[in-house]
């Protein structure tokens, strides 16, 4: 895979959003002002994953307002991973960074974590003083702990949503999984055609609105359940030499 230029950048930033009403705006506009500092072309797609609060109605505004942004929605609700292919389908620019719509983490680190694709090929970021429950750390733990057994990527933390992707790398795979394995999903198949990926520490902050809703048992144990038979797929794909 031909790793996209670096300068001129041309970058998509998204992130998907699920009854996001109260912090979809200061996202949105913070991603505008880090954006266009650091990217030659840039796109900012919001992903309204069938909320059923204000959230569409204020993407479709931030749409018509900012040139850089467009907002999408799924209708109905298709889940986290749902989600987040729908944005990764979506990107038409060379780079595709995501971050999760609930503001729990800073886009002014984006700057500092771009020079890294200069040496990988994908950027995956962990949480520094993660602010969650000990349970969801523990959970984060086990869960890091197994994929990376089972799939030998040696990362820190799965499931941080502050990620760069190259374009065609996005291209060349299919995506399954519609739940939290989606991360699992995508740095397994990274992993297998011999990419390499790069990891650097963000900080995570505090939910200030809203509700969480990816850390319910459900979830949990269908993220598991679906794990292993990722595998059996990840082992009949094609490797890299």
């Amino acid at each position: 895979m031909e790793k996209p230029p670096l300068k001129p950048l041309s970058l998509t930033i998204f992130y998907p959003c699920y009854n996001e009403e109260a912090n979809v705006e200061a996202l949105t506009r913070k991603a505008v002002e880090v954006g266009r500092r650091v990217a030659d072309d840039l796109e900012i797609i919001i992903v309204n994953d069938g909320s059923k609060d204000r959230t569409g109605e204020i993407a479709d505004r931030l749409a018509d307002e900012i040139p850089e942004v467009r907002a999408v929605h799924n209708n109905p609700n298709l889940g986290y991973g749902g989600a987040l292919q729908r944005g990764f389908r979506e990107a038409t620019k060379n780079w595709i960074f995501y971050t999760d719509g609930d503001g729990q983490f800073d886009l002014e680190e984006i700057p500092r974590v771009l020079p890294l694709l200069a040496q990988y090929d994908i950027v995956s970021c962990y949480r520094l003083d993660r602010k969650d429950s000990i349970m969801r750390k523990l959970n984060a733990f086990a869960w890091t702990t197994l994929v990376n057994l089972l799939f030998r990527i040696g990362l820190k933390d799965i499931d941080g949503a502050f990620k760069f992707y190259p374009k065609p790398f996005i291209d060349s795979i299919e995506m399954h999984s519609t739940g939290a394995l989606i991360d699992t999903e995508m740095l397994a198949k990274a992993r297998n055609l011999g990419l390499s990926i790069g990891q650097t520490g963000v900080h995570h902050y505090a939910r200030l609105a809203g509700e969480q809703s990816g850390a319910n048992l459900k979830v949990i144990l269908r993220a598991f359940k679906e794990l292993f038979k990722l595998r059996r797929h990840i082992k009949h794909e094609h490797r890299a030499p």
